[in-house]
């Protein structure tokens, strides 16, 4: 996705200024917290999940679900709030989920989540900002 432009862009130095050192790591690195490591897996409150690299709304609190994978896990998203990719690394196929807006790694998605869609979006808590209605 690196060569897409997006709505937000930055240059690597104001990216790095802007997000914390393990934030980097996940939205411009394609990183992965720890599993369990992020207070947000276990958020119950309404509200939306943003993007942390760039606010957009990306998930609202009605589609997260435990999947006791140790990562926020939703079945939805909102319209248009992300994109995905393939993704052929660590010697497996995946779709690899992002911000429709700035193009950070948030996670991958699954076909093994709840009904009604029966998607898992395994989003990294890092990648995200909460915000309670």
């Amino acid at each position: 996705m690196t060569s897409k432009a997006f709505k937000v862009s930055h240059t690597d130095a104001e990216w790095r200024a802007r997000l914390t050192p393990e934030q980097y790591d996940v939205l411009r690195g394609h990183g992965t917290e720890r599993p369990g490591s992020c207070a947000l897996n276990h958020e119950k409150r309404r509200g939306v999940f943003r993007c942390v690299g760039c606010g957009q709304d990306l998930f609202r609190s009605g589609e997260k679900f435990d999947s006791g994978t140790g990562w926020p896990s939703f079945f939805e998203p909102l319209p248009d709030a992300i994109e995905t990719s393939r993704d052929a690394s660590h010697f497996m196929i995946r779709t690899e989920v992002h911000c429709s807006q700035c193009g950070g790694h948030l996670g991958h998605v699954f076909d093994d989540g709840p009904p009604p869609t029966h998607l898992r979006y395994c989003i990294n808590g890092v990648a995200l900002d909460f915000h309670p209605d």
